[in-house]
């Protein structure tokens, strides 16, 4: 049996990947491409989907990040001191910075967001972004193409045992998420804000950008 979202993308075709791009990312591309690997899909229409997609998301960031930073970082004043060691790096490094973010799982949503708040130029990072996206794409959708006879063979293989297993490690990580978010929330209650040099150094930043 074909995992589920196969039947998706060769339905829907390229929308149902530019949606899922949209909202998962490597997941996404790697199962488009293997849908590719058997003609359902164009393998080069789906590299340029999935640098669309991201290409949207991350300048969305950026101007949440633009638009917004100060008063993201007034709402959770904690993230200020590691905002400002992020804009630091990125003055320093702004190619390898903005290119790397788009490789580390955990960093798309927030990485672009922080760039945005800090001194780079939007064109500066339209360029930038445009150059990480279409290397991203490529390499996760060219990924799930070269392994896709061997990545429907397992899914198959695995049926529905695989999809109690799926399941079982899914609500594990959704509950220490939830154990995790309680704990930050409950140490963040007793211990106040106590970063108010750090948002003053915050604003300054954005002021100058």
């Amino acid at each position: 049996m074909d995992f589920e979202f196969l039947p998706l993308v060769a339905k829907y075709g390229y929308a149902a990947t530019f949606a899922g791009t949209l909202l998962e990312g490597e997941t996404v591309l790697v199962l488009s491409g293997a849908a590719a690997f058997r003609g359902l899909l164009d393998l080069r229409v789906l590299c340029a989907i999935g640098a669309g997609s991201a290409f949207l998301t991350d300048n969305v960031f950026f101007a949440l990040g633009r638009w917004c930073g100060p008063a993201l970082i007034a709402r959770w004043p904690r993230f200020a001191p590691t905002v400002l060691r992020v804009h630091a790096l990125v003055d320093r490094f702004p190619n390898t910075s903005v290119i790397g973010v788009r490789f580390l799982y955990g960093m798309r949503s927030v990485g672009p967001t922080i760039i945005g708040a800090g001194n780079m130029r939007w064109p500066k990072f339209l360029l930038l972004d445009a150059v990480a996206v279409v290397l991203w794409s490529t390499c996760w959708t060219t990924a799930g193409y070269m392994l896709g006879a061997a990545l429907l063979a397992v899914l198959g293989a695995i049926g529905d045992a695989g999809r109690w297993i799926f399941a079982l490690v899914a609500g594990i990580a959704i509950t220490v998420l939830l154990l995790r978010h309680l704990r930050r929330k409950a140490a963040d209650s007793s211990t106040g804000d106590g970063t108010p040099n750090a948002q003053s150094g915050l604003n300054d930043h954005v002021d100058n950008a």
